[in-house]
């Protein structure tokens, strides 16, 4: 292909990139303005990088394979994509598409391949930082959650729950017992018997203590038959029998 072919392909690339394609130096050379389309994630607004891809025909183009080179436009905005890091490997991904377009006119070919590249790297960086950030929130989640997540229930741990669960029971039984015997020991007298001794009634009293000391005999005599008339005749005749014990 002579010169004339390859201005010929440059008009056909002017007519596709009307706003993209700029002319260089010389009638073989020029560069195309590439903006990629930002990735299809959820949640990206980061604006996408503008690449410029520069073109030279040497004189047996489309023979042997165009000189190439890649550059971020002066007004592209930070992206994941970065220069001079990603420029070889962008390059080096057109190698296949150019040897299978030997002898053919082939820069729209590789301008597409390179865009559809750029934007594949774009994508993949641009996801693996969501799986990133979707990771860490994960994390968070499950951070949050733990504190509402109580043990889960195994046969085994039931079985170690029960048995601990008796355990305490038989120990609150013994205390509280141990606790009501101290309580009876304390009522009985401090280790003697728990009986308490009963009082003994007034009328006790009467009947133990020996008539002939107990002032005002008679009166008492005579309360006792009001209150219990069956035991008048016993009443009345005992001073008697003591009177009779103190005279002879």
């Amino acid at each position: 292909m002579g010169v004339e072919e390859q201005l010929q392909e440059i008009e056909v690339l002017q007519s596709i990139y009307p706003d993209e394609l700029a002319r260089a130096t010389s009638d073989t050379s020029y560069t195309i303005r590439l903006v990629l389309e930002p990735p299809n994630i959820p949640g990206y607004d980061h604006e996408p990088p503008i690449l410029i891809l520069h073109v030279e025909y040497p004189p047996t183009y489309p023979d042997v394979p165009p000189a190439l080179d890649l550059t971020l436009d002066a007004n592209s905005p930070s992206s994941s994509i970065s220069f001079p890091d990603d420029k070889n490997a962008l390059l080096s991904a057109l190698s296949p598409t150019i040897d299978e377009n030997l002898g053919m006119e082939m820069i729209f070919t590789l301008t597409t391949t390179l865009k559809e590249s750029a934007e594949e790297m774009l994508n993949t960086r641009a996801q693996e930082k969501e799986n990133k950030r979707e990771e860490e929130l994960r994390k968070e989640e499950e951070k949050e959650m733990e504190k509402f997540r109580g043990t889960l229930v195994t046969s085994e741990r039931f079985m170690e729950w029960r048995d601990k669960f008796f355990a305490e029971m038989e120990e609150n039984k013994r205390r509280e017992k141990e606790k009501e015997d101290e309580e009876k020991n304390k009522r009985g007298g401090g280790g003697g018997s728990a009986v308490k001794e009963k009082r003994m009634t007034g009328k006790g009293h009467f009947y133990i203590f020996p008539l002939q000391e107990t002032p005002y005999v008679e009166e008492l005599v005579l309360l006792m038959n009001v209150l219990n008339p069956n035991r008048q005749r016993t009443l009345r005749e005992r001073p008697r029998r003591q009177h009779r014990r103190r005279r002879s």
